[in-house]
């Protein structure tokens, strides 16, 4: 595997070696002690999630806080997805910035992020399934969120705003300003 670090510390892109052959293709997904050995750190993955969505589908920009925060290490199965990651540690020197990535059924890229991140993703195909591992468990007491279009944190989803399907829950979350009170 291939791990990169981008430029919010502690996030990484993870690109696999694909084994191909005349059967297809085969890749380790997950391998705790290469991943852990790849991004420096212990994590204890404890849930694994999964969606199937549409075009245009935008979940997000979701985090848990307090003890509930969670560390993800994301993938597609199928189709593909805009994934975005918004550090919002607050003594983190980009606290505010994101991170976008393109993730598919193509090049079988991972995205790792920490704890004290928001997420969110757009699909890009229809039938698009996601799948992320989390280190620590949902608790419904302790789910967030920033809006997704929240021009204080300027994310280029480069589709077009009045094509995405969104929760109504997604249409209620609170501005990146929230944060800072």
């Amino acid at each position: 595997m291939n791990t990169e670090e981008t430029h919010l510390k502690g996030c990484f892109v993870i690109s696999p070696k694909l084994h191909h052959d005349d059967r297809g293709f085969f890749f380790e997904s997950y391998n705790k002690k290469d991943f852990e050995k790849a991004i420096g750190q212990t994590v204890n993955f404890v849930q694994d999630n999964h969606s199937v969505s549409n075009k245009g589908v935008l979940r997000g920009l979701h985090f848990q806080t307090g003890d509930f925060a969670q560390a993800k290490l994301l993938r597609v199965i199928k189709g593909s997805v805009l994934d975005v990651c918004v550090d919002i540690r607050p003594n983190s020197y980009t606290f505010g910035q994101y991170f976008s990535i393109i993730l598919d059924n193509i090049d079988h890229k991972q995205l790792f992020i920490p704890r004290g991140f928001a997420h969110g993703f757009l699909v890009l195909e229809d039938d698009t399934i996601f799948n992320y591992k989390c280190d620590n468990y949902y608790s419904k007491n302790h789910e967030s969120g920033l809006l997704f279009n929240d021009p204080a944190l300027q994310i280029d989803w480069n589709f077009p705003l009045n094509n995405i399907i969104l929760s109504e829950k997604d249409k209620q979350l609170p501005t990146f300003e929230s944060l800072l009170k």
